[in-house]
């Protein structure tokens, strides 16, 4: 393709991929009808937005649909938030309310009324002489990257109140949706890092250091796609919500008087004689229905009153359980793989940081010196 820088092949092919990826997940079936759909969205208008470094090849001349285009910069961050939202909470619904976050997007086109969506071609291109100069562009760039920041936050708040809720509520790993989502919001972080760098550079050193910028920036886009990729591939249903009008029971708060020792001693019976914690899927609902208890009067009873989250509470008696099978000589030949499936874990990674949590070892070392 004669003429055509590498920026735009780069920008091509990340298009591409983004409008491949955005089907792929309209096409999978998942549990949640919203989650796909919204990251299917947030991947179009991701897309939208790299066509800017090679939509003169299809659209020269049309300036003022470029700069409509353009603005649906300020729907991304929205959608990826319900998206988070949608994934972290099992009861989370679209409603007139979020219509409000788009408040920008109807701000950023009003923005551009007087001197670009009532205005002529030639006018429009008369003004791109200096592009610096232009204010508007200048208000964009800000408040698009304003925007951005005040999401990421949202959504750290979204997944710190996510792993609260979950922590108290359930007691297999579900680092798997916590660990996505976290990468994904700090890998969006540092990407959008660049694009905000890259903003300025393009205001103080236009000529040299923000073609560089652009690339790298593309690159680094386009990396993060590829990464998308393997990830749909790999895991497409690869999330657990919880209802985000779970109430979390805080260690600090006053203690309930209703709670009595009898209580206590029914729920440590329990675990020690019937084993529940051997379930991989144990919940708190699933442990309260078993005692004849409400779920958040067992949660007060475990936070509160036993000083831990029904996870590590859980989790302690696994602990114990693969402690006693590890010192059985009569198990010796059981492999550590065996055993944390035996006790209730679902995975090793997550044996291995709960065991040296309660032991101080791993199992390995511990059955060694046992």
């Amino acid at each position: 393709m004669e003429g055509v820088s590498v920026i735009t092949l780069i920008s091509i092919v990340y298009f591409s991929l983004c409008i491949l990826l955005a089907f792929f997940l309209l096409s999978v079936k998942s549990k949640n009808r919203i989650s796909n759909p919204l990251f299917a969205t947030f991947l179009l208008l991701t897309a939208i937005d790299i066509s800017a470094y090679f939509h003169n090849l299809f659209l020269d001349g049309f300036a003022n649909i470029v700069m409509a285009k353009s603005l649906f910069a300020y729907l991304q961050m929205p959608v990826l938030y319900f998206y988070v939202l949608s994934v972290c909470y099992s009861n989370f619904k679209l409603k007139r309310k979020h219509l409000l976050h788009f408040i920008p997007f109807v701000i950023g086109n009003l923005v551009l009324v007087d001197r670009f969506y009532t205005k002529d071609v030639a006018y429009i291109s008369n003004l791109w002489q200096d592009f610096n100069a232009i204010w508007e562009l200048k208000f964009i760039h800000f408040s698009i990257h304003l925007q951005f920041v005040v999401y990421i936050v949202l959504m750290f708040m979204v997944l710190n109140k996510y792993q609260a809720i979950y922590r108290q509520n359930f007691s297999d790993n579900a680092s798997k949706t916590y660990e996505w989502l976290f990468q994904f919001t700090v890998v969006s972080a540092v990407v959008h890092s660049f694009v905000i760098l890259k903003s300025i550079l393009k205001y103080i050193d236009n000529d040299v250091s923000f073609p560089i910028a652009q690339i790298v920036v593309s690159v680094i886009g386009l990396s993060v796609v590829v990464w998308l990729v393997f990830k749909a591939l790999k895991h497409p249903d690869l999330f657990k919500s919880v209802d985000s009008e779970t109430e979390i029971i805080e260690k600090n708060t006053p203690k309930e008087a209703n709670i009595d020792k009898e209580k206590i001693e029914n729920v440590i019976s329990l675990m020690k004689t019937e084993k529940p914690y051997l379930n991989p899927s144990l919940s708190i609902r699933n442990l309260a229905s078993e005692l004849k208890m409400n779920s958040r009067e067992l949660s007060i009873l475990i936070n509160q009153h036993l000083n831990q989250h029904f996870f590590d509470f859980v989790n302690e008696y696994r602990i114990e359980e693969a402690k006693s099978i590890l010192k059985n000589p009569a198990k010796k030949e059981f492999t550590v793989l065996e055993i944390l499936y035996e006790v209730g874990f679902n995975s090793k990674s997550s044996f291995n940081t709960a065991f040296k949590k309660h032991t101080g070892t791993t199992p390995t070392q511990f059955r060694k010196t046992a």
